[in-house]
């Protein structure tokens, strides 16, 4: 456990019954455990114990599951990297010296490791895929609405979902199907029976048979031009495999995610600066003392409990919202979203799935990205469409760069199209 992949190691007990007895998951820390110190890598809640459990927590021990602790993390989930979190990086176990991805990173590095059997991760955009995609396992970004919030502390409520990170995908499969399912406690939820039609909906291990005769798969170039040389061969050698095994695939256009990443940034920031404001010295983070002018103290709690990319994010984030720059900017993200989800619906009228590099570039060094923000959020150019989409996504481990750098393949369902995506991956991984 040398690649500081938690932040608060633990036990929390599971029940002696259920199809994960006898495993251990580890939690991203931004996800409540009741009685264990919940930080999301943040110092603004170093000391903060969440009096319950969030429904995934809750649905885990109910299936048997013991919980070896909570994973360290972007700081709220901000950044590519888990290198912003107050807790230190994380380091890559398939890649000693780089970056694990993020936010997740600790969650994937944990399973690469093989210091757990599973590990739950959130992906508000990218942030479940990436860190698979850079220590080479398999992690999975459900349809919104799949897996209820309730209990994840928000960075963007309208991007995010609780996901699973597994070895394997037939593993991600049966951890998907602990913790999916509605919610009466999150309004966002959806019952993926009602929505397919399927009563056997929530059967996703029999998905990962690995049979994909007939499959037909589009490959978006705009998701795959400009990535790094090494990424795109390794890409289309693992097309390659599927096609060998009955697939076939053809190119398509998805001309909107040119501006998919501002898009994503506009709406995510804008939801995050609202979100963060409850860290105020008062309902949460380190008290302040108040004796002099509110706002100042205000200020000084938040200048103090929060890290550089978070105070850039809700800075950007208030602007984007604020008066006279709202239509200018919000709005206009609001209807680039809208496209992308048009673009994509369309690509997969004709596709079952569609596929693409899960990141353009493999695992950075570690310290290589920190000083230029947007080199690190022009990475997410291939999995933030997904997410704006609220379509799911897998990404499995499709090979290593020449320098043995592990590359992720990202497939990608239409909407409750969990099987799909889950059968093609499983012919990789």
């Amino acid at each position: 456990m040398g690649y500081n992949a938690y932040i608060t190691e633990t036990e929390i007990e599971g029940g002696t019954e259920g199809p994960l007895a006898g495993t251990a998951v580890a939690v991203k820390d931004n996800i409540s455990t009741e009685g264990v110190r919940t930080t999301c890598g943040s110092a603004m809640l170093s000391d903060y114990v969440p009096p319950y459990d969030a429904t995934v927590v809750e649905r885990l021990t109910d299936a048997g599951a013991a919980i070896s602790g909570k994973t360290n993390m972007d700081e709220f989930g901000m950044g590519t990297t888990t290198e912003t979190s107050a807790f230190g990086p994380v380091e890559n176990p398939a890649a000693e010296g780089h970056v694990p991805g993020g936010s997740s990173g600790g969650s994937a590095a944990a399973v690469a490791a093989g210091d757990v059997d599973y590990a739950l991760g959130t992906d508000t955009g990218g942030s479940v895929r990436c860190p698979a995609a850079f220590c080479g396992v398999v992690g999975i970004k459900p349809t919104y609405g799949l897996v209820s919030r309730y209990g994840l502390i928000a960075y963007a409520n309208s991007l995010e979902q609780v996901g699973p990170i597994a070895p394997s995908v037939a593993d991600a499969a049966e951890l998907l199907e602990v913790i999916a399912g509605p919610d009466e406690r999150d309004a966002t939820t959806r019952d993926g029976r009602e929505a397919t039609g399927d009563d056997d909906f929530y059967d996703f291990t029999s998905a990962a048979d690995a049979d994909v005769e007939g499959m037909e798969i589009g490959v978006p170039t705009e998701l795959v031009e400009g990535a790094d040389e090494g990424v795109v061969e390794t890409f289309w050698a693992a097309l390659d495999d599927l096609e060998a095994k009955g697939a076939s695939y053809h190119e398509v256009d998805l001309p909107s995610v040119e501006h998919a990443v501002e898009a994503y940034y506009v709406i995510a920031m804008s939801e995050a600066s609202s979100n963060l404001a409850r860290f105020d010295g008062v309902r949460y983070g380190p008290d302040g003392d108040y004796e002099g002018n509110w706002n100042e103290e205000f200020a000084a709690v938040r200048e103090e409990g929060f890290g550089e990319e978070v105070k850039r994010r809700v800075l950007l984030g208030t602007y984007a919202l604020s008066a006279g720059y709202h239509d200018k900017y919000y709005k206009k993200a609001q209807d680039a979203r809208a496209w992308v989800k048009q673009d994509f619906d369309e690509a997969l009228s004709d596709a079952d799935v569609l596929a693409s590099p899960t990141m353009p570039v493999p695992p950075m060094e570690m310290g290589e990205s920190l000083d230029d923000p947007l080199t690190m959020y022009l990475a997410d150019a291939n999995t933030t469409p997904v997410n704006l989409a609220n379509l799911p996504a897998i990404s499995v481990p499709a090979g290593e760069t020449d320098d043995g750098l592990p590359v992720g393949l990202q497939l990608v369902g239409p909407a409750f199209g969990e099987h799909a995506i889950i059968r093609a991956g499983s012919a990789l991984a």
